[in-house]
């Protein structure tokens, strides 16, 4: 075998091995998803409590002591909002909306 050929084969093979441990160092994003529901707040959740006015009263008094959620009713899921997506919510509070984002196993971002 010549030079060059061994040159060659050693250069593929340093792709074939490299290629793999790249991929799996990679960590994938999850896909951008698009979700309907409401702007809530953790302790109400897909329902607001009878007697505590509209949902957007009950939404504002309850998230003194919590967080906003998207309550997604026709799926019955709720999902936590990041931080960012608790800054904007106050303004659409018991509001129906439709939220893009990135779901993950604890919250939408």
């Amino acid at each position: 075998m010549n030079t060059v050929s061994r040159m060659l084969m050693l250069l593929v093979l340093g792709v074939v091995l490299v290629t793999p441990q790249s991929g799996f160092a990679q960590k994938s994003k999850p896909a951008e998803k698009t979700l309907i529901g409401y702007v809530s707040d953790n302790h109400c959740g897909l329902k607001h409590m009878a007697g505590m006015g509209d949902d957007k009263s009950c939404t504002l008094m309850c998230v003194k002591n919590g967080k906003f959620v998207l309550a997604d009713r026709d799926h019955k899921r709720v999902y936590r909002l990041d931080k960012t997506g608790q800054e904007k919510a106050r303004e659409f509070a018991g509001q129906k909306v439709k939220v893009t984002g990135r779901v993950t196993a604890s919250r939408l971002r």
